[in-house]
């Protein structure tokens, strides 16, 4: 390994290790959530929960392109700024931020407006029972009022990211996250609350982290140069740029919910214990997914400041060690969850019979990391170039190719069929994008 080599192994480390350890509390709340609902004597209530997560991801997770169009330029603005401390890269990093908490302002409060639009539209799109639907309904008439507060903070790790920060958003999460939990557990078993009050526990964490967030993003502000010839915030042709990276996310990212809400939909239609048993694993296999997205998210920050200062050895070396990590990390994971798994299990639900399901059908959860990690590593490296437009198609062609497989094992798969098309559709994510990877290489030298 080169000196040079070695030392993006070296940053990647300092930057992922914080980062796996946040984004492992992400997929931990859902699990927390799962658990103080999976504990009450109806599988209505873990289903309730399930099915009106998908629809909040439809609002949420597809306007998740405020972090993931934020990381990108604003390492780009510091590569090109980097080595001088008046560049006019860093006056763009600050600016970077602001139209990003703009948008993500606006569109929070327009979620707010069209909440009784988006509860009413997802009950009608997804199959639960009536006694499923009637928690689903609860839950999102309190959750979706979080949505200023968890978009700001979207903007707000992304930007972290892009300063090769991942420290600061490792204090958010466990500070956002832990709050959450210990509510969780006061409001649904000290009041008896039950999905009311896993919903009601995460709008006041999210509303207090978002506070927070915004006194370490000043004194972080303080810090940077000033830089020179500082665009406008309100530039309206760096605003079309900025929209167009976020169109391109926003269509990648809507069309992987649309993949994993029809996995969770065609799973309502097994009953309400399949439901159940697949929310369980479905919740295990996140946390194994935030925990691969560590060295993506860190190889999101290096390829994004290398593609700034139009570098490409170091575009490819970020690329290649990111990968080389995730490795290590997706057998580590597939060893926890064969190992462990059904000690998961028991924690997240105490009905037998969801227990019992969830089992059968653990094995899909232990090959989850092993077939996704490339996934994860390159959405980091294309985001990081903004290279948006090629995720767009590499994750269009992916859902095609699951949808074609769905349909080929809808009359005889059962519920293996579905797991088995879920493994196949990340597979896919990973090849199609290494099919792009040498476009985006190529890009460097016309950027």
């Amino acid at each position: 390994m080169t000196s040079v080599e070695a030392s993006t192994d070296r940053r990647l480390r300092r930057m992922a290790l914080p980062i796996i350890v946040s984004n492992a509390t992400v997929p931990l709340l859902g699990a927390v959530d799962t658990a103080v609902v999976g504990h009450l004597p109806d599988p209505a209530y873990i289903g309730g929960v399930a099915l009106a997560t998908v629809i909040f991801n439809y609002v949420h997770a597809s306007l998740n392109f405020l972090r993931m169009g934020t990381t990108g330029p604003t390492a780009q603005a510091v590569g090109a700024g980097k080595g001088l401390h008046d560049g006019p890269g860093w006056g763009e990093v600050r600016n970077i931020l602001s139209r990003a908490m703009l948008l993500a302002g606006l569109l929070g409060l327009a979620v707010i407006i069209g909440q009784t639009v988006i509860v009413n539209v997802g009950l009608w799109a997804l199959n639960g029972s009536a006694a499923v639907e009637a928690q689903t309904a609860n839950y999102l008439a309190i959750r979706l009022w979080s949505a200023p507060a968890s978009l700001a903070m979207f903007v707000a790790i992304g930007w972290l990211y892009g300063l090769e920060d991942g420290r600061t958003p490792l204090y958010l999460q466990l500070f956002a996250n832990g709050l959450n939990i210990a509510l969780d557990f006061l409001f649904v078993w000290g009041f008896g609350w039950g999905v009311e009050g896993v919903a009601a526990a995460t709008v006041i964490a999210e509303y207090l982290a978002i506070g927070l967030a915004f006194v370490l993003i000043r004194r972080r502000l303080a810090g940077l140069p000033q830089g020179q010839g500082r665009t406008r915030v309100l530039d309206w042709g760096r605003i079309r740029r900025m929209m167009a990276v976020n169109r391109d996310i926003f269509l990648r990212t809507l069309t992987l919910i649309t993949g994993l809400a029809i996995f969770m939909n065609l799973s309502a239609t097994q009953g309400d214990v399949a439901l159940a048993a697949n929310q369980v694993l479905y919740q295990m296999v996140m946390i194994g997914t935030y925990a691969l997205d560590g060295f993506a998210h860190a190889g999101e920050a290096l390829v994004g400041e290398a593609y700034g200062a139009r570098d490409r050895n170091r575009v490819r070396e970020a690329t290649f060690g990111a990968l080389r990590w995730s490795v290590g990390i997706a057998i580590g994971l597939a060893a926890l969850w064969a190992g462990f798994g059904w000690f998961g299990i028991s924690l997240l639900t105490g009905i037998p019979a969801v227990q019992e399901r969830a089992l059968e059908y653990l094995p899909y959860a232990v090959a989850f990391p092993l077939v996704s990690f490339v996934a994860f590593v390159l959405d980091g490296v294309f985001l990081g170039a903004t290279q948006n437009r090629l995720m767009r198609h590499a994750m269009m062609m992916s859902l095609a190719l699951y949808l074609l497989a769905l349909w080929l094992v809808k009359d005889w798969g059962g519920n293996d069929g579905l797991w088995l098309c879920v493994l196949f559709f990340f597979s896919l994510r990973g090849a199609t994008l290494w099919l792009f990877w040498p476009r985006l290489l190529r890009g460097i030298t016309a950027h």
